[in-house]
């Protein structure tokens, strides 16, 4: 797999997702171990697709930490990573590529995990997450955007970032 193709935040998950399974003591990286990385180094697209889809953020983490708890921990040996793993990285490069970007971002990858068969596949499914509503809200997100560096993610979003909305806040009744 050629990480090249993946902006700097996804690799950053990446690696942060074998810190995680090391800190564990699990021999396989999952897509669980890549999800709660995503939560540690992501600041911009996973925040906002959660509280656009309503996900109880807090029971989301706590459910996640005892999942990776109940994984078999193994004493020594070399970190590798699951089957399922790399299919979920392979099929965030299918999406990318179907979205006409020209790098792996979170927000593939976040939709790649969430199209698997992992576990926390099923944990979003259970908080009331779809396909449809994951992809709309990453629509929202990008506003048309795509991916065309390494960078994209911190683009995301800019004017909620940095500014108020003041529409937003007229159409909330918040503007005096």
């Amino acid at each position: 797999m050629n990480l090249n193709n993946f902006t700097i935040k996804s690799q950053e998950a990446i690696q942060q997702a074998q810190q995680i399974a090391q800190g564990y003591g699990h021999q396989q990286i999952e897509n669980e171990h890549l999800f709660k990385a995503i939560f540690e180094v992501d600041e911009n697209v996973l925040p906002f697709l959660l509280k656009k889809l309503q996900v109880n953020v807090p029971l989301l983490k706590q459910i996640l930490d005892k999942t990776l708890e109940s994984f078999s921990k193994v004493e020594g040996g070399q970190l590798m990573l699951s089957r399922e793993a790399g299919s979920t990285l392979n099929e965030a490069g299918i999406i990318a590529k179907k979205m006409n970007d020209e790098y792996v971002s979170v927000d593939h990858l976040i939709l790649a995990i969430f199209k698997s068969k992992s576990k926390i596949a099923q944990i979003l499914k259970d908080q009331g997450v779809t396909e449809k509503n994951l992809r709309a809200a990453i629509d929202e997100l990008r506003k048309g955007e795509r991916v065309t560096s390494t960078g994209a993610e911190e683009t995301y979003n800019a004017l909620n970032k940095y500014a108020k909305n003041l529409n937003q806040l007229a159409n909330d009744g918040k503007l005096d």
